[in-house]
């Protein structure tokens, strides 16, 4: 569905004229806030290419496969009620290669909102500290805590 993160007037004025051409009827939804930011999609990728690299037994497509079923997974199923429910009567049962499989396929990270985003970069940059990954820190003027 096509979709538009209106943050200033002059995007705000783009979509009333984009609406304004649109052949009617059609529908509108919108919601506050917005979807993950480029900024966190960026520094999720940056981070698996890192942690591939340091680990070499596996590719950044690999890691970010595990990163959604490992930490993505969970954070959907505990906030989102209609993901908890398709995901556990089609994968919950199934054994670890199947899920990591389907990874490849489902939708996870770019499903999340910025804060559910914002849970799993943090969750991953804690997990992989503890691993021994070394990732660059996006926000180098933040305290870690």
């Amino acid at each position: 569905m096509p979709h538009r993160i209106i943050s200033s007037a002059a995007e705000l004025e783009a979509l009333t004229t984009l609406l304004g051409t649109l052949k009617r009827p059609f529908t509108v939804e919108w919601r506050q806030g917005r979807d993950r930011s480029l900024d966190q999609n960026q520094t999720m990728w940056l981070w698996a290419t890192e942690t591939a690299r340091q680990r070499g037994d596996v590719t950044t497509d690999e890691v970010q496969q595990e990163w959604k079923l490992i930490y993505g997974v969970p954070i959907l199923r505990e906030e989102e009620a209609k993901f908890r429910e398709v995901y556990d009567e089609a994968l919950k049962g199934q054994p670890y290669p199947v899920k990591i499989k389907a990874m490849r396929f489902l939708p996870i990270t770019s499903i999340m909102s910025v804060k559910q985003m914002t849970k799993f970069l943090d969750t991953v940059q804690r997990e992989c500290a503890e691993q021994g990954v070394r990732l660059t820190d996006p926000d180098p003027m933040r305290k870690v805590a």
